[in-house]
Parts: structure tokens; sequence; C-alpha cells
């Protein structure tokens, strides 16, 4: 009873895999227990991934203000305004007045 639900769980998570990964238990074990940790490895690359394009997109916006990036960051924490990259980021290309109006803010 407890192997057969084992690999009534392997064979649920290998559905769709091509060929033998989701007919045969080895083979379907190994692909799930690669795609687990490829799965784990990337759900942290995405944050990585997701910093690296935020702080892009406000460096681009901030140049093109005239100021860089690391001096908007230092200027906007000397300045008290706490706002995480990720809305910096959206503001810089959903809302350019309002991102002018923070880096002037921050060139004070």
């Amino acid at each position: 009873m407890t192997k057969r639900r084992r690999k009534k769980k392997v064979f649920k998570a290998a559905k769709g895999y091509w060929g033998a990964k989701s007919k045969r238990y080895r083979s379907a074990h190994e692909a799930v227990m690669r795609a687990g940790r490829f799965a784990y490895r990337d759900r942290r690359q995405k944050r990585r991934n997701f910093r690296r394009l935020w702080i892009a997109r406000i460096n681009a916006a901030a140049r093109e203000c005239g100021l860089s990036y690391s001096r908007l960051t230092d200027g906007l924490k000397k300045a008290g305004i706490a706002l995480n990259r990720k809305i910096l980021a959206e503001m810089a290309v959903n809302d350019p007045g309002t991102f002018a109006e923070l880096v002037s803010l921050a060139r004070k």
C-alpha cells in the first residue's frame, strides 16, 4: 500500500514528461528529483534576476535625469525616502514624472 502510494505520487508529478520518464518508475523518479532541484534553484535565481532588472531600469531612468544609480540611492537614503527597488523601477517605467521629482529630491 505504501509503495503504491509513493509510486502514484511520482507518476502524478511526472505526468506529461516525454517517453519513459512518465511510464517507468525509475526514470520518472529520476526526472522528478531533477526537476525538483531545478525548481528549488530557480526560485532563488528568479529573485536575483528581478533585482538585476530593477536596478538596470532605475539606473537607465536616473541617468536620463542626469544622476547615476548609486548617487540616486544615496540621495534617497539621506532624504529619508524609503522605497524599494521594485517600486522605484515601476515608477521609472510607468510614471516618469514622479520619478523625476524623486531624482530632484535625491539631488538635493
